[in-house]
């Protein structure tokens, strides 16, 4: 088949991919986009099960986020917050630890709570004003160490560290030795307390749709993989050849080293979690006020359960009437058996809630060994922008594993490489 020219090829409709789609767009240039799955967004989407809503995976959108706030439309999405601050489970003890900025009558509690010391949660003070002071790239600049070290440096002592930073920042670095980049965990720290932590009405896939729906129909193909990219040609699967002034991979390095036919990558290193959706009568699972809309922290992390979301309690548009809809993240799990897991995360939530969860219905299990770029001291360097978005004239590259690990990121690769090719 001859070879159609087009303005510019996107390999992969992830958040970086339709990101510089819309941005190319808004700029006068139609991209078309390529998608090997039946779906846009990548590691970001829903899928729909008995009613419920399933993010694919435990997520949530941080509004502070400068790329987030300056591309999508935040009303448009409903976005529906979780509290500032978290529930943490000590064996048979809840412990509160709620973000007194947010709300002021919360002030005493969090004061006098056993997650920290008193000269901790004056030091969370003085690390909010760090973090808000700098620039962001200044942030990213700084020579980073682990975060454990960091928080160590800081002065916080081992409790509040182990008691929430681990299983707080754990969950969101999804590791909990907390290797990851210092430089990373003040951006999010910065993010966590600068704005909510929130997911949209109709689930974290409602994000991309969005930016999908910013485009018009035939600039997205779903279900067309591509073989390889040559040049400014690229070669689908099913035998079609097409050609771009310009070719922009949106996918991770090691399918970017196979489209190009180069050697793979050194080993990028992932962090892992498998998420477990359960759904639950409202009177098999009793939400004190104390619980409402607050993320559930484990501070034993040996344990099968590492975070507890009540999903349906933040977003009622997750579950149907008189439902409740629960995910539960465990980390670091490789050698993976859906029913043994299922079977242990019952039995400790029995511990939790109470007999009620032996009658909760397992819905589904995500199991996602790729689920966030390990970002750690070594590979952090001292640049946010580690690797060139600009590999030839022709060819580009977007995504998270340019930079550090986040939907921001990802984001702001794609409007660059959108810059970049707008203003050749």
């Amino acid at each position: 088949m001859a070879a159609e020219n087009l303005p510019v090829i996107i390999v992969g409709a992830g958040m970086a991919g339709l990101t510089c789609a819309v941005y190319l767009k808004q700029a006068g240039i139609h991209a078309l986009v390529l998608e090997a799955s039946d779906g846009v967004g990548g590691r970001v989407r829903t899928d729909r099960v008995d009613g419920f809503l399933l993010d694919r995976g435990f997520q949530i959108l941080l509004t502070a986020y400068p790329e987030a706030k300056r591309l999508l439309h935040y009303s448009d999405l409903q976005l529906k917050s979780f509290r500032s601050g978290a529930l943490i489970r000590d064996r048979t003890d809840w412990i509160p630890f709620i973000n007194p900025l947010q709300e002021p009558l919360a002030v005493f509690q969090t004061l006098f709570s056993s997650v920290g010391t008193l000269g901790d949660k004056l030091r969370l003070a003085e690390l909010m004003f760090r973090v808000q002071e700098l620039p962001l790239d200044e942030l990213f600049n700084q020579a980073p160490v682990t975060t454990r070290e960091f928080l160590e440096d800081f002065g916080f002592s081992s409790q509040i560290i182990d008691r929430f930073f681990r299983p707080f920042f754990g969950g969101v670095f999804l590791e909990d030795a907390l290797i990851t980049a210092s430089n990373f965990f003040e951006f999010c720290f910065r993010m966590f307390f600068s704005g909510d932590a929130a997911v949209p009405a109709r689930g974290i896939g409602a994000i991309a749709d969005q930016l999908a729906s910013r485009l018009t129909p035939d600039q997205i193909r779903l279900n067309t993989p591509v073989a390889t990219i040559s040049g400014s040609a690229v070669y689908l699967q099913n035998g079609e050849s097409l050609t771009a002034d310009a070719v922009v991979m949106a996918v991770d390095a090691t399918q970017a080293s196979r489209l190009m036919g180069s050697p793979l990558p050194s080993q990028q290193a992932f962090n892992h979690t498998t998420c477990t959706y359960f759904a639950a009568r409202t009177e098999q699972l009793p939400i004190t006020p104390a619980q409402k809309k607050l993320l559930l922290l484990n501070m034993h992390r040996s344990s099968a359960v590492h975070n507890v979301a009540i999903m349906s309690d933040v977003a009622p548009g997750y579950a149907p009437a008189d439902q409740t809809l629960i995910s539960v993240s465990t980390q670091g799990v490789e050698l993976f058996n859906e029913a043994t897991l299922t079977e242990e995360i019952r039995q400790e939530l029995t511990g939790w809630f109470g007999k009620g969860v032996q009658q909760w219905q397992h819905l589904r299990t995500y199991h996602i060994p790729q689920a966030l770029p390990s970002y750690n001291p070594a590979q952090a360097g001292q640049s946010a922008l580690r690797k060139p978005l600009r590999i030839t004239d022709t060819l580009y590259q977007c995504g998270d594993q340019m930079t550090y690990p986040s939907l921001n990121a990802a984001m702001r690769t794609g409007r660059e490489v959108a810059e970049m090719i707008s203003q050749r």
